[in-house]
């Protein structure tokens, strides 16, 4: 079979590899479309700490069940893959947060994933797809996933304001995710002028923190009684970004960290000591936000408009030259298998 290959630091190639034996306990996928994540691009560049080569990346993928022994599964249904490898034993499993496991492992990083033309997985991960998702859209699950479980996990209640910043892939997502929980408004900041204007090309208004006319405390007060945001969302991950959180949101407001920060980053804490600010932090999702997620881009075909570029196979490496060039434009990223 045909699958992209993570061969070292910023090496990959395509190549016929032995189609999987599903393992008990394992099923195999017709893979359709998959998506490449930010963890894949930090494996592409050789920083992923467990990622070892040579690998097939790829968390984020749909396809097609081609078993026929998944309890409550047809073989040839339209899926999905929660692609979490939770141990069951620790006591973070054992306590029902099991996304949080001490050892906690992902298809496509710690075995291979869904950039081939098959993949094995876990039965009890798989996730039939509704008729009114779309093979690619079934590929997006996986990071809508991520920020409904962000706003679910913090008690984003309907009626809160909400600065996001970043619009990039899981910037715009939870945007979108953020409409469907019924924010009462949505401000987005990026500098990257493309991706700004693809945000607003989706119905949202985006501003460069760089050319606010106040500074940021002030600005933020201004676009909100005087108080501040209830949730400053920080989907960028970089210390320019995290330099300014705790200027914009409000007294006892909540900071949301979504972003993997790759370099260690430093907050002036004496303010959020001042506003007894509420930092919040968030890793992937539960099973219950994937099948929650599943049904919102089923329900709100918006979310495809985040999807910017679907290659093929052959394509791989446009695909991550596309995704780790600044100013490319480009926001989520796939590659079709079909």
């Amino acid at each position: 079979m045909k699958a992209i290959v993570y061969e070292g630091a910023n090496t990959i190639s395509v190549r016929d590899v032995p189609k999987p034996l599903p393992r008990e306990g394992w099923a195999l996928i017709k893979v359709s479309h998959a998506g490449i994540c930010g963890t894949d691009q930090n494996i592409y560049h050789g920083t992923h700490p467990r990622a070892k080569a040579p690998l097939i990346m790829g968390h984020e993928f749909s396809g097609t069940l081609e078993s026929d022994d998944v309890p409550g599964i047809k073989k040839g249904t339209r899926v999905t893959v929660y692609p979490l490898l939770s141990c069951g034993k620790c006591e973070p499993c054992r306590t029902g947060n099991m996304h949080v496991c001490n050892t906690l492992g992902l298809v496509g990083i710690d075995c291979d994933g869904g950039f081939a033309e098959y993949v094995e997985v876990p039965k009890d991960n798989i996730i039939p797809l509704s008729d009114k998702v779309s093979n690619k859209m079934g590929a997006f699950v996986e990071p809508v996933a991520v920020c409904v479980h962000a706003l679910r996990e913090r008690n984003f209640r309907p009626g809160d304001n909400a600065l996001v910043f970043g619009c990039g892939t899981i910037g715009l997502a939870t945007a979108m995710t953020l409409r469907v929980f019924g924010a009462s408004s949505i401000l987005m900041m990026e500098t990257d002028s493309l991706r700004a204007d693809y945000a607003r090309s989706m119905g949202f208004e985006v501003v460069d923190p760089t050319k606010l006319p106040k500074e940021m405390e002030a600005y933020c007060k201004d676009r909100t009684d005087g108080n501040g945001f209830d949730w400053v969302i920080d989907c960028a991950g970089v210390q320019p970004v995290a330099s300014l959180l705790l200027d914009a949101v409000k007294v006892r407001g909540t900071i949301l960290i979504i972003a993997a920060y790759a370099k260690p980053a430093t907050l002036p804490l004496i303010k959020g000591m001042f506003k007894e600010t509420n930092i919040q932090f968030t890793r992937v999702y539960r099973k219950k936000d994937f099948a929650i997620a599943a049904k919102i881009v089923a329900a709100d075909p918006g979310f495809e408009k985040i999807i910017t570029h679907v290659l093929p196979v052959s394509e791989a490496q446009k695909g991550f030259d596309l995704v780790t060039t600044k100013g490319s434009g480009a926001i989520k990223v796939m590659f079709c298998f079909d």
